[in-house]
């Protein structure tokens, strides 16, 4: 997830824009996607409120499950998978992650979004 969140730090947010306002939701919310794709995986790589970014992760994947991708929520590919195994991958990934926790290797363990 973090991959994708650099490369729209660089390539910007302009299409999420676009999709956002095809769908009716303001655009500047298109800028969330940055808590969800860089800033939470960096969380969750630290082991730093493991849960919080979890759950960030999940509505992110959530979001574009419905709106850039809703077309394709009940579609297989080409080679009979699930033509969105990577965003299934990551949403259910991070909601395991935001009800388990990080564990002991974690960074922090004090709050209840560790």
């Amino acid at each position: 997830m973090l991959f994708n969140g650099v490369a729209k730090m660089f390539r910007g947010v302009e299409s999420i824009k676009e999709t956002f306002f095809e769908v009716g939701i303001p655009e500047f919310i298109a800028y969330a996607v940055y808590l969800g794709e860089l800033l939470a995986p960096v969380l969750m790589i630290i082991g730093y409120r493991t849960r919080l970014a979890g759950m960030l992760i999940a509505i992110t994947m959530l979001v574009a499950a419905l709106t850039a991708h809703s077309e394709k929520i009940l579609t297989l590919n080409p080679y009979g998978g699930w033509a969105l195994e990577v965003l299934g991958l990551y949403f259910f990934g991070a909601l395991a992650l935001c009800f388990t926790g990080a564990g002991k290797i974690a960074v922090s363990h004090r709050g209840k979004w560790d």
